[in-house]
């Protein structure tokens, strides 16, 4: 009854040495399979960027491996304003368009014979462009922060409170940091005459 539980135990057991053995043990690790893309293009205004599937892609790859993540599958949606306006409308009440829309699967409905579906992310090119316009910031990154914003949400991540945000902001910072985006949330200087 006074036993440690069976997680101290293993620690506690003695090792034996690889000196003695004459042999290296192999790695107990398994190779992390990275998460699963599907990215379709719904609306024709995403032609203009001919790299956006690309730059969704290496996002959502770098935040799944910030994250340790091992597999999932991750759909993405490449809309207009009116599509994500509707969305917007019919699952959270709000009849405007948004720049980034996630859809998590609950987990607890998960069918593990199948693959692990993270969820959707829908992102509506008119709201991206005219935010990076007025941010004075490239399309590209602000359509990478976007994609890494949306995957954090359908792994969980929130920004209801100000400590889920700050967390949530950081975490997006040191992903966007590897794909050598700026932070997001550093206010920098615009001129007056633009």
């Amino acid at each position: 009854m006074n036993e440690p539980p069976l997680l101290l135990q293993l620690h506690l057991k003695p090792m034996r040495s690889v000196a003695r053995s004459g042999r290296k043990r192999p790695a107990m690790r398994r190779p992390r399979q990275p998460a699963t893309i599907d990215i379709r293009v719904e609306s024709p205004l995403w032609k203009r960027k001919r790299n956006a599937k690309a730059v969704v892609r290496r996002a959502i790859r770098h935040a799944s491996s910030a994250l340790a993540l091992s597999g999932g599958e991750v759909s993405v949606v490449l809309a207009d304003d009116v599509s994500v306006r509707a969305l917007n409308r019919t699952w959270r009440h709000e009849d405007m368009p948004t720049n980034v829309l996630s859809f998590p699967v609950d987990a607890g409905n998960a069918d593990h014979a199948r693959p692990h579906l993270l969820g959707d992310v829908v992102i509506a090119y008119q709201t991206v462009d005219r935010e990076a316009n007025m941010q004075r910031k490239p399309f590209a990154q602000h359509l990478a922060h976007l994609a890494v914003h949306g995957f954090l949400h359908l792994v969980g991540y929130d920004h209801k409170t100000d400590d889920e945000a700050m967390a949530m902001d950081h975490l997006e910072a040191l992903i966007l940091a590897r794909l050598d985006v700026p932070n997001p949330y550093i206010v920098r200087d615009i001129p007056a005459d633009i």
